[in-house]
């Protein structure tokens, strides 16, 4: 099979003059949901000096983690390195591929360093795919298969995925939150006049979705917390005209299928 080197896409004359940054997790935040839900916050990534100086020249060549596709990174733009203190550079967006940002995603194999010399990787660097739009988000997959991270859905609710609207705003459901640094987990349910993708909405806005054990976690850990370790599964869907007491049986059902009442869950009822 032919392959397009990243060469033939953004043809850079003086890589000597670029610093690459391959931004992956850290522990908190994916840098692809970071970057589809706050630019400015991306900026930062890319800011961040730590203890050496890694972008000690004038630009720098930066990819995002696309964690669903293995050893892929999307564009994320160039930065140029306009000074820097103790703590962070001082750097400025630049128009340099400004079309391919979001767009064009690369194959290569990242070894330890995330930071590295540009002439060092763009041989190695191999096109794999130029998206017709700026990435904005995962394609819904089907209801049976919603499994989402917090920051996941954060992304597609924040960016209005008309997809994911279309599916979830006009149906009630049950669904599943597991705190992935403990095991536990809450049923919750969406009826009434409320869709799953209005009472998901609540839980992007405030982390707790009003829920009572999750608002007295998320008071001392913060919203951050969520974004880490909450995870979303929709376990089951009905149409909007079903009785919300099926909806409420269902839930209860869960409930007692998954033990989330008490030590195992944070279900109080």
């Amino acid at each position: 099979m032919t392959t397009i080197p990243l060469t033939d896409i953004v043809p850079i004359t003086q890589p000597e003059l670029f610093k690459v940054h391959f931004a992956t997790w850290n522990g908190t935040n994916r840098p692809l949901d970071v970057f589809l839900r706050d630019r400015a916050e991306w900026d930062g990534w890319n800011s961040h000096k730590g203890q050496r100086d890694y972008f000690n020249r004038p630009h720098i060549l930066s990819w995002l983690e696309f964690h669903t596709e293995r050893h892929t990174w999307l564009f994320g733009g160039v930065y140029n390195v306009l000074g820097q203190d103790e703590g962070a550079y001082l750097v400025g967006r630049s128009p340099l591929f400004e079309n391919m940002i979001g767009r064009l995603k690369v194959v290569y194999r990242v070894g330890r360093l995330r930071r590295v010399r540009l002439e060092s990787v763009l041989p190695g660097m191999i096109v794999s795919e130029i998206l017709r739009e700026p990435y904005s988000g995962a394609v819904f997959p089907g209801y049976e298969n919603v499994d989402l991270r917090f920051g996941e859905l954060e992304t597609i609710l924040r960016n209005e995925k008309l997809d994911w609207r279309a599916a979830l705003q006009n149906v009630k459901g049950v669904y599943l939150i597991t705190d992935l640094s403990n095991g536990r987990k809450y049923v919750g349910s969406a009826y009434g006049g409320h869709g799953v993708w209005s009472r998901w909405r609540s839980y992007i806005d405030t982390g707790h979705g009003w829920n009572a054990e999750f608002s007295g976690l998320l008071t001392k850990e913060g919203i951050g917390y969520a974004r880490e370790n909450f995870k979303f599964t929709l376990l089951e869907y009905r149409p909007a005209r079903v009785d919300d007491v099926e909806v409420i049986q269902r839930e209860g059902f869960w409930k007692d299928a998954l033990l989330t009442r008490g030590t195992f869950g944070y279900n109080r009822n």
